[in-house]
């Protein structure tokens, strides 16, 4: 069976434009740079030649992968999901009993994971163990760091 990822549809438009921009306006400053570096000569001997070379690599990498990403995408109708459980796409706070605060995570799919703006992936240990739990439950959570217990205190799309 093929890998699957799921996303919500707003991820799945935020991933689009980000492949229309990489194929578009990325591609052509590469290409521009790769240009300039050729200008300068002895193409064994130029670091800026290879340096546009790496970064042409790696965006076609990023662009290959978002492609693939896309094609083995599912969409979640999320007029079907409820706020009384966890799911990707949910808004969740929780009280962090160790730390003693409230902190609210948004569980995403792994593509969209970004731990400085709390969106969490569904795949990590914090939002695995989330996942599927209502509010007011407790959750322990085994972390590289150590268990961790969290109170689920609210859910929200």
């Amino acid at each position: 069976m093929a890998e699957e990822f799921l996303f919500t549809q707003a991820a799945i438009d935020e991933l689009k434009e980000k492949l229309v921009e990489l194929r578009t306006t990325r591609r052509k400053e590469v290409a521009e740079k790769i240009k300039e570096a050729k200008s300068f000569g002895d193409l064994s001997e130029n670091s800026e030649y290879d340096e546009a070379k790496s970064e042409q690599a790696k965006l076609e990498a990023n662009i290959a992968e978002l492609e693939y990403t896309l094609q083995h995408a599912k969409i979640i109708d999320e007029s079907t999901l409820t706020s009384d459980t966890v799911h990707i796409g949910s808004f969740v706070k929780v009280y962090d009993h160790e730390f003693k605060e409230e902190v609210r995570y948004q569980i995403v799919g792994f593509t969209q994971a970004n731990p400085i703006e709390n969106k969490i992936s569904d795949e990590s240990p914090i939002g695995k163990a989330l996942l599927g739990h209502r509010a007011g439950e407790a959750v322990e959570v085994e972390t590289p760091g150590g268990i961790i217990k969290l109170e689920i205190r609210e859910i929200s799309k």
